[in-house]
């Protein structure tokens, strides 16, 4: 076989990261799962809205991430939906990660979960918090943005 592309599915985005937080850095992680929790993402069931990154110096986990338990599996069988998971990065980016997020106001947010080939990844930024009148400029500018496409699509 040549090289194909590999297939990438999102399973989850946070949306709301956006609005709330201006991105630095982006970066890819995999993640440790469980079987039960594999079939219920394949599944499409996820949610990272409230989901956060935390940095020590032994690894990153994924705290917050609600994946709901796999209906099939029996009950001895399934996980917890909102366990902590492992993050997979090299050792060098979690010290990098580590030192950048000692940082007074900087965060790590993760923004979509995605399927990779057959592997599942974490598409994590770094992120520092935005003011409020951060958000209303962003508005602002959104809402421009709006406008002067509706203004090209009359005059055509």
């Amino acid at each position: 076989m040549a090289d194909s592309p590999r297939l990438r599915r999102p399973i989850a985005t946070n949306r709301r990261a956006k609005h709330d937080y201006l991105f630095l850095e982006e970066f890819e992680a995999g993640i440790a799962l469980l079987g039960t929790e594999v079939k219920s993402l394949r599944a499409g069931r996820a949610s990272i809205q409230e989901a956060y990154a935390l940095v020590k110096h032994d690894g990153v986990t994924l705290i917050g991430a609600n994946i709901p338990e796999y209906p099939q599996a029996g009950p001895k069988m399934n996980h917890e939906p909102t366990r902590a998971r492992r993050l997979l990065l090299h050792r060098k980016e979690i010290e990098r990660l580590f030192k950048k997020v000692r940082e007074k106001g900087v965060t790590l947010v993760p923004l979509e979960l995605l399927f990779d080939g057959h592997l599942v990844k974490c598409r994590l930024a770094l992120a520092r918090g935005k003011k409020l009148h951060d958000k209303r400029s962003s508005e602002r500018e959104k809402e421009a943005k709006r406008d002067m496409a509706r203004a090209m699509g009359r005059r055509r």
